[in-house]
């Protein structure tokens, strides 16, 4: 089994393209359902009343989206032994996954968005950095994953877009707006102060990367979850603040505006349009407010 995890994590990362967290996830699931049936068992060998087993051992221990999220690696490994000729039969035809119900995306208002960009952070060595940070995964709904590894050549000042590179390694354009165009301006002259420092030392610098850390190496999607988190605190939001609650916010604040769901899709990098739709119901308080004030049939003009 160990082998055959091995392979099929190489190719979902190089044929597939997919992420080093998404990899690493369905690595980790696989071996959880190796080590329950037998790490030394015979690929081929696998049966449905092994895969069922291992199903009926999460629950309870796991969410039923952590159940459906497992059960989606081993319809995904399964196909790719098929492909590969390696079984011949998928041993999960048939099962069905849990209902994990509706996921309700977190995001902040817009007054909360707008403290959490004004939260001054003067205290920090790298408040100038933080602050384009934050404009920035606001400014484009990035995934964080996608922001700390961007570079200096994937935004262009002139055209004022950011190319982005998503899951299953593909590229879009991003719009950028002025204040996170201003504040990244801000934060460049001191970015290159640091690699000329550390460069000057003798040390190994990311000099390509947007964002670096004291050591003038790449910022980890760790360290920003942190930073924003610490913000959020700062700025008295009671909520946690994630960079991803600032991407379902990019979206949220978007639809609430007028914006068509497949312009939304397109920014946010979704492949499904049914993945954009989470959003729809979040706006439905906004548009209900619309309609009852412009409406001349509304129930509050009644």
């Amino acid at each position: 089994m160990e082998k055959t995890i091995q392979s099929f994590s190489r190719w979902l990362a190089i044929e597939k393209g997919y992420s080093d967290n998404t990899v690493s996830g369905y690595r980790r699931d696989l071996f959880e359902f190796a080590t329950h049936i037998g790490e030394k068992t015979v690929v081929k060998s696998i049966t449905a009343s092994q895969v069922q087993s291992f199903i009926a051992s999460l629950h309870g221990k796991n969410s039923g989206a952590t159940v459906a999220r497992k059960l989606s690696a081993l319809r995904t490994f399964f196909r790719f032994l098929l492909r590969q000729k390696r079984i011949k039969k998928d041993p999960l035809v048939g099962i069905v996954g849990p209902k994990t119900g509706n996921y309700i995306p977190v995001f902040l208002t817009v007054d909360e968005a707008f403290a959490l960009m004004e939260e001054p952070g003067e205290n920090d060595s790298y408040m100038l950095r933080d602050k384009a940070i934050l404009e920035l995964l606001y400014s484009t709904g990035m995934r964080v994953s996608e922001l700390v590894s961007r570079n200096l050549p994937d935004l262009d000042f002139t055209e004022e877009v950011l190319t982005v590179r998503g899951k299953g390694d593909k590229e879009r354009l991003v719009p950028v707006g002025s204040p996170a165009l201003e504040a990244l301006h801000s934060w460049l002259p001191q970015r290159m102060q640091l690699i000329q420092i550390r460069s000057g030392r003798g040390k190994t610098v990311e000099k390509d990367a947007i964002f670096l850390n004291g050591r003038g190496g790449r910022l980890s999607v760790r360290s920003v979850e942190r930073m924003v988190k610490a913000y959020g605190e700062r700025a008295g939001i009671i909520q946690s603040v994630t960079p991803h609650a600032l991407r379902h916010s990019f979206a949220t604040h978007l639809l609430e505006m007028g914006a068509d769901l497949r312009s939304v899709q397109e920014l946010l990098g979704h492949a499904s349009l049914s993945t954009t739709q989470r959003y729809t119901h979040l706006t439905l308080d906004h548009l209900t407010d619309v309609y009852d004030r412009a409406h001349p049939l509304s129930r509050k003009k009644m």
